[in-house]
């Protein structure tokens, strides 16, 4: 119990001042969620829960930082949320019932992309060392490479996993679920008498795997640039070139061009600063990725798939369909993907690329909305001076580069929001130490605005 304050002096003098008591800073939120999340993905894959428990992970970070509260949301957020917003009205739009479930897992994602973006940004703030926060990300990395070379040795691998066992029949008949809850290794023909094996694992699709790499490579580096020594800054080294052969097999060709521009454009910075760390950096990444061509024959192989399939002319049927049809609902889209008999591809008109997802899905407002997001983290990221800080500008410009060509309402919009997140954090870290004019240590006492 306490009791009122006195309204009239005490006998025998003044009142004395109380001294206000300073609010209790609130706790720190814990990286074992995060570790938890993106560290034990070859757990999720074998038991088949890597999509859909993906937003159940998502959501325990939401309590946590509900419960925690007065947490800052990184800068641009609002734009996703206005993106959010169009998304869920758009679900007017969809053709049957059956349908809500496929729209409700992508929102999942959406909404956990946002979730780990504020968790990160939050939990970097507030710690002394950023390097702690990058670590799940770095175990993300390990089992990327882990389960791609498992696609490189045992392509055809394929298992039953828990999480089909549990679902419904119905449910897990659904193609779109099956190839989420059916463990593979590899994407390849069955019917080709000389398939070409494409590492996917964790992932359903080959593309995503790339997509991925492709996300996390500069964090990897980056990593590497923040801590100086340790075992995990060298076996992150050592498994940069152990990587190669996975990536290069997955033989997506937009994963080359994703990585090339953020490179390109990681080469301008550094050039335009004088900043020679990190254009030795980008050398040795160009100098490794050269000499693993020596032993994969990466552009033999890409010619070779190309010439077999009809990928090209499957990808243009479709995204001329999206547009012809998009004119008739502009606004709200058709809230998902369809199956028409009307194209080429046997894919639904509304998939083979984020920005077609988006687009026919939930119109062009959702879409302006969407690359505005990107848009916005490059140019905030872009403003980091330090070289891991710049090597982690470039995975919005490489998501950017993505967006027409590999869907991203999956695992790896939350990798995006990542490392976007955390270079937000360490781009307003370094600002605050160039106000400061002092050590890192006199920038953490300088107030950091929410």
């Amino acid at each position: 119990m306490t009791r009122a304050p006195a309204t009239e002096p005490p006998p025998g003098g003044a009142p004395q001042e109380v001294a206000p008591v300073p609010a209790l800073a609130p706790p720190q939120l814990p990286l074992w969620p995060l570790s938890m999340m993106f560290g034990l993905v070859p757990l999720w894959w074998l038991l088949g829960a890597f999509y859909l428990g993906w937003p159940l992970l998502g959501a325990l970070l939401l309590a946590l930082l509900l419960t925690r509260g007065r947490v800052p949301l990184p800068p641009a957020a609002g734009i996703w949320l206005l993106f959010l917003a169009i998304v869920v009205v758009s679900a007017t739009q969809l053709s049957s019932p059956a349908s809500l479930l496929t729209f409700a897992l992508r929102l999942a994602f959406y909404l956990t992309a946002l979730v780990v973006g504020v968790y990160v940004y939050a939990a970097a703030r507030e710690r002394a060392s950023l390097v702690a926060v990058l670590t799940p990300l770095c175990a993300f990395w390990f089992g990327l490479v882990a389960l791609g070379w498992l696609g490189v040795l045992v392509p055809r691998l394929a298992m039953t996993t828990p999480m089909e066992v549990l679902l419904p029949g119905g449910v897990a008949g659904t193609p779109f679920i099956q190839d989420m809850v059916h463990l593979t290794t590899a994407e390849f023909s069955a019917r080709s008498l000389n398939p070409i094996y494409r590492p996917a694992a964790p992932f359903a699709y080959t593309n995503n795997y790339g997509s991925a790499y492709a996300m996390t490579l500069p964090c990897v580096v980056a990593f590497a640039m923040l801590r100086r020594r340790g075992l995990l800054r060298w076996a992150l080294l050592a498994s940069l070139p152990l990587s190669l052969a996975p990536a290069f097999l997955t033989l997506n060709r937009a994963m080359f061009l994703s990585l090339g521009a953020g490179l390109a454009v990681l080469g301008v910075r550094a050039s335009l600063r004088g900043n020679v760390r990190v254009a030795a950096s980008i050398v040795g990444v160009v100098v490794i990725g050269a000499l693993a061509t020596l032993f994969i024959p990466i552009t033999e192989l890409i010619s070779r798939r190309v010439d077999s399939s009809d990928t090209n002319t499957d990808r243009l049927s479709l995204y001329t369909e999206v547009i012809r049809r998009v004119q008739e609902s502009p606004w709200l889209g058709y809230g998902a993907p369809v199956n028409v008999d009307t194209v080429s591809a046997a894919a639904p008109i509304g998939t083979q690329g984020q920005l077609w997802m988006v687009l026919f899905s939930h119109g062009v407002p959702a879409l302006i909305c969407f690359l505005a997001w990107f848009v916005a983290a490059a140019v905030i990221c872009a403003r980091a001076t330090s070289a891991a800080g710049q090597w982690l500008a470039v995975v919005p410009v490489v998501c950017l580069v993505q967006v027409p060509f590999y869907g991203m309402a999956n695992q790896n919009l939350a990798v995006a929001f990542f490392a976007v997140a955390f270079a937000m954090a360490l781009t307003e870290r370094e600002r605050l130490t160039r106000l400061a004019g002092s050590s890192p240590t006199a920038a953490r006492r300088a107030p950091v605005p929410a």
